[in-house]
């Protein structure tokens, strides 16, 4: 059994799938479902205290105001950006995602990096 040590923390389940098939190597992938209370917060930072850990929100208030939790909560956490455009990690392109992703050090699948 292979120890994931990265790990993204998303909004959405949509988030989700669209990391999962652009990223090619083991990555653990965490959805806040839009918010988190403070007691599963504390959990998670237990939990993932030895990992590399990466917020990627949307771009918008709810986005920015989880990122301010985090950010308060976990100093540590590393905070992934898409272009303000798209607001939303579901519906920025595939390539941009690779690229914001390769930009943080993840190995992304080569073909989601071309714009069609």
């Amino acid at each position: 059994m292979i120890e994931i040590e990265k790990v993204i923390i998303v909004e959405g389940r949509s988030d989700k799938q669209k990391i999962e098939k652009i990223v090619n190597e083991p990555v653990e992938i965490i959805c806040t479902n839009g918010t988190i209370s403070d007691a599963k917060l504390e959990e998670m930072i237990e939990e993932l205290y030895y990992k590399e850990v990466y917020i990627l929100v949307d771009a918008d208030e709810a986005g920015e105001k989880l990122r301010k939790q985090f950010r308060r909560e976990f100093p540590e956490a590393e905070h992934i950006y898409i272009d303000r455009m798209y607001r939303e990690v579901a519906a920025a392109p595939n390539w941009h995602i690779a690229q914001v992703l390769l930009r943080a050090n993840f190995n992304v699948h080569y073909h989601y990096l071309l714009k069609r």
